[in-house]
């Protein structure tokens, strides 16, 4: 007997002008920076409503694909950040019934990597924001909400280092998601702020050397660390991670 046939998806129209102009934007035909035509000439173009420009448009705008200028009406192409990128990302995870054992398990084989590539590549700038980064969780290491914000930045300009945008891609979303229960473990294991700092000390010396094998040593034990931690906080890293 032979497979019957699957139904024709019918998609709004909006959807068909968006996929369309995300072609355009992926193929480098509009840049990061350029406008795009108006609502009315892209209206006329695709011969489409104009309030379907603007649907396709606001979808395109909400990905991070497009903005609008102050005192503009045309849209402008942009780059859409790590962050939307991340937070996008990170609720799909979740979805996906994420724990903190699979957040580990990821940043244990990401971030050695990272603070390698780090090591290799760092310029003199990374320098200055990985002791800004350090100082900052110093500072500030009582108040826990920014000592957890400072862990995670600490992250982040070793990732940025890396002057590997891929890795910095990969690694935000699994910040995000290890931020949420950092500060529980953190106020409940004593030598928990000590060791981040230094960890963090020793991370930087390695970065700053530009000693590879220390940096990718170094982060290894910071990420076993905060396992540890968390165990010893009774934190279940099986449970599901919601944010």
């Amino acid at each position: 007997m032979n497979q019957p046939f699957e139904p024709i998806r019918l998609e709004p129209a909006y959807r068909k002008v968006a996929a369309a102009l995300i072609e355009r934007i992926t193929a480098r035909s509009f840049n990061s920076g350029d406008r795009l035509p108006s609502e009315t000439a892209l209206a006329q173009q695709f011969g489409v409503n104009r309030s379907t420009v603007r649907e396709a448009l606001r979808e395109l705008q909400t990905a991070g694909l497009l903005t609008r200028s102050r005192g503009s009406k045309l849209m402008m192409v942009t780059r859409p950040q790590a962050d939307h990128v991340a937070n996008s990302v990170s609720r799909a995870l979740v979805l996906h019934d994420v724990t903190f054992l699979h957040v580990w398990e990821s940043m244990s084989m990401f971030e050695p990597l990272i603070a390698e590539a780090a090591a290799k590549r760092r310029n003199d700038t990374d320098l200055a924001l990985l002791q800004q980064a350090q100082e900052s969780f110093v500072l500030h290491k009582e108040d826990t909400a920014r000592c957890v914000h400072h862990v995670a930045e600490f992250f982040g300009v070793i990732a940025a280092a890396s002057h590997n945008p891929v890795l910095v891609l990969a690694q935000e979303p699994l910040i995000q998601l290890l931020e949420p229960s950092l500060g529980a473990m953190i106020d409940r294991v004593a030598q928990a702020r000590s060791r981040i700092v230094a960890a963090q000390r020793r991370l930087s010396e390695a970065i700053r050397e530009r000693n590879a094998d220390d940096a990718r040593t170094w982060m290894a034990k910071h990420i076993r660390d905060f396992r540890r931690g968390y165990e010893v906080a009774g934190i279940d890293l099986e449970v599901k991670i919601k944010v």
